[in-house]
């Protein structure tokens, strides 16, 4: 009956890590981040949403794919306050971040097609920069793997 009675008034931090797979530490930390606001008992206790648990899940897998805290926290910042997020709210996350990773995914695939030839790097430290960076052309446009970064040769 007793724990009926806690679920009413939100989930501890124990079934939210259980939920989510989060040790209660990482929890602790998110919401020393922002990313979640448990609401506390008359005795300190954090009890958390349901919704967290969704929260907490969208942090573990944009970390993993390469997001950092604060731009996360800044997607976070976007969803409602006094209520739990719906699907549009979370479609709006999605298709930020959906662009982000095909911005990313571009990139690697322009990596792993140019990763056997010259990278434009300017460092002419192959006989085929030669071909691809004569007199170290890349450097005018920076630091860096120039061409791969998105950068045009003049003969392109």
């Amino acid at each position: 009956m007793q724990s009926s009675r806690l679920s009413n008034r939100g989930l501890s931090i124990g079934q939210v890590a259980t939920r989510t797979g989060l040790a209660p530490s990482a929890i602790r930390y998110y919401e020393t981040e922002g990313l979640v606001a448990p609401d506390r008992t008359d005795t300190g206790q954090r009890r958390y949403a349901r919704s967290d648990i969704r929260r907490l899940s969208f942090v573990m897998i944009s970390q993993g794919l390469g997001f950092t805290i604060a731009e996360i926290r800044e997607a976070l910042g976007g969803l409602p306050g006094d209520r739990t997020p719906d699907k549009r709210d979370w479609a709006r996350i999605s298709a930020r971040f959906g662009a982000v990773l095909d911005a990313r995914i571009a990139q690697m695939q322009a990596l792993r097609e140019k990763l056997d030839g010259c990278i434009g790097c300017g460092c002419l430290s192959l006989r085929t920069c030669a071909l691809y960076n004569p007199r170290d052309d890349a450097r005018r446009h920076g630091a860096g793997p120039r061409y791969l970064m998105g950068d045009r040769s003049d003969s392109d």
